[in-house]
């Protein structure tokens, strides 16, 4: 029987004009890799008569990224959020996951940085930090 480790995934970030070659992310936390929001892929309205009308519609995908507190690529958010603070404009993202255990991958575009924890808590040891990155599409594939 396969495995559906976590462990063996790959997580690569490029971000324009800041890291346009895609940087692995490294240093997850223990229990939380990454995690993505389900999505509204359908836009419904039901009139006062009780007919239901249904359209497609674009969605942003929300999907967090955990990292431990001493984890290098720590930096590489750090410098995507402080590169927009200094010009007061975004720089979007792109990435590529791998996912060994399910032989899947997936790519996604437009990658907009939308949550930053700028420091970890600090308990007995320092705790993870999250981060969040708001993409416009997010395609899957066989690995």
């Amino acid at each position: 029987m396969a495995s559906i480790t976590g462990a063996n995934s790959v997580v690569m970030l490029a971000i324009a004009a800041l890291y346009p070659v895609a940087q692995q992310l490294q240093g997850f936390a223990a229990d939380d890799v990454f995690d993505s929001e389900g999505i509204a892929s359908a836009e419904i309205l039901t009139g006062v008569d009780g007919n239901m009308s249904a359209g497609w519609v674009y969605v942003p995908i929300k999907q967090g990224y955990t990292l431990q507190a001493d984890s290098a690529s720590n930096a590489l958010f750090e410098a995507w959020y402080q590169a927009q603070q200094a010009i007061q404009e975004l720089y979007f993202a792109s990435a590529t996951i791998h996912l060994p255990a399910t032989s899947r991958s997936y790519v996604m575009t437009k990658g907009v940085l939308t949550l930053h924890k700028p420091t970890p808590d600090v308990k007995k040891v320092l705790q993870p930090r999250k981060y969040e990155i708001t993409w416009s599409k997010i395609f899957a594939g066989p690995l």
